[in-house]
């Protein structure tokens, strides 16, 4: 399983807008893509406009090929996009650990 994590900032003052709009793009586009597994958002206490979107894929190709490559990427940044404040910062990462 591969880890994606994007740390996105959004422009202040539009929490309640994106909040509705990264949970739909989630919801109605990412989760359509294979190898999709599931999803966490946080937002931070300290900095209200940051987030911390993780998804997790089978395999880092289903993410940066698949995904990336295709129509569904295009959905989703037209959802979310216009409310970043700068591009997102996104790394991926491999499991090592998992708790039972």
């Amino acid at each position: 399983m591969i880890l994606e994590l994007a740390d996105i900032r959004i422009q202040p003052g539009q929490n309640a807008a994106f909040d509705e709009a990264i949970a739909r793009g989630l919801r109605d586009v990412i989760s359509k893509a294979k190898g999709f597994q599931g999803y966490k958002v946080n937002k931070g206490i300290e900095s209200p406009e940051r987030y911390i979107l993780q998804i997790f894929w089978d395999t880092l190709e289903d993410h940066t090929v698949g995904f990336r490559e295709s129509d569904l990427f295009t959905q989703w940044r037209a959802i979310v996009g216009p409310f970043f404040a700068q591009p997102p910062v996104v790394e991926h990462f491999d499991l090592v650990v998992k708790s039972v």
